[in-house]
């Protein structure tokens, strides 16, 4: 039987325990990035490194030995339900070490689509996970939110124009989210404000979404192909199971859980 990632969660929590153990009695100066300390630190931090790419954010060891895409959409509430039962999993067993890589490409299905991707890409790239999860898991929230107000408000924030833009994120306090972050009130407005990075993240989703010929959210491609028939942790996880955790034949009891 394959073993599951959530049988390991255990054991990565404990290896990141030990490590943060290790540097503190190490006496290497974690503010230096110059100190020796700093190869041995990545291979068991690698979620929380960020980079900006062509057409989203990767989260990972650039150099891991798989990439998956994760297509999603912030209105889709089959994403948020994967931000929240395989994201947590993937990252302790897999970001973590360092075994695997997670480019997030948003695709663009609306105006509320648009206007949070513009946020979340908003200023300093380190900050993109924390708020595109923030996003993912308070989406009930803020979802009930724009469905309870007014034709006349929501015929607004489905425009999608600049003013429209800085309307729902006032409104529904999505502002709130970056400033917590350290973004000043006057960057996320600049944000919002730019026409031209809204067309670029549109065409972009469009021609990312064409290449991998995506037809729903969230889908995945693992190591440059789309996964067929997968959209949800309950079948993504056996992929990536076989992928990066293969059971030996040697070890069949330990799989099975003797």
């Amino acid at each position: 039987m394959l073993r599951t990632f959530k049988s390991i969660v255990l054991a990565s929590t404990a290896l990141l325990v030990a490590g943060s153990v290790g540097a503190q009695n190490s006496g290497q100066d974690l503010s230096n990035p110059d100190s020796a300390f700093e190869d041995t630190l990545k291979p068991g931090n690698w979620h929380t490194v960020t980079a900006e790419t062509e057409h989203g954010h990767l989260i990972g060891n650039p150099k891991a030995e798989a990439r998956l895409i994760e297509f999603v959409s912030y209105t889709c509430g089959h994403c948020a339900s994967f931000a929240r039962e395989g994201d947590p999993v993937m990252d302790l067993t897999l970001l973590m070490p360092g075994d695997m890589s997670v480019e997030i490409r948003p695709v663009i299905r609306n105006a509320v689509d648009l206007t949070i991707s513009l946020l979340v890409s908003c200023g300093d790239p380190k900050n993109f996970k924390a708020l595109h999860n923030d996003f993912m898991l308070t989406q009930s929230t803020w979802m009930a939110r724009i469905q309870s107000a007014p034709q006349s408000q929501q015929a607004i924030w489905l425009r999608g124009d600049k003013n429209a833009r800085l309307n729902a994120a006032s409104a529904l306090d999505f502002d709130d989210k970056l400033t917590a972050k350290g973004v000043s009130i006057a960057d996320v407005r600049t944000c919002l404000s730019d026409d031209a990075e809204a067309q670029r993240l549109i065409e972009k989703s469009t021609a990312s979404s064409a290449e991998f010929s995506i037809t729903g959210t969230p889908s995945f491609a693992l190591d440059g192909e789309l996964l067929d028939g997968v959209h949800q942790w309950t079948t993504l996880e056996p992929v990536l199971v076989a992928k990066l955790r293969p059971a030996p034949s040697d070890e069949a009891g330990f799989f099975d859980g003797q």
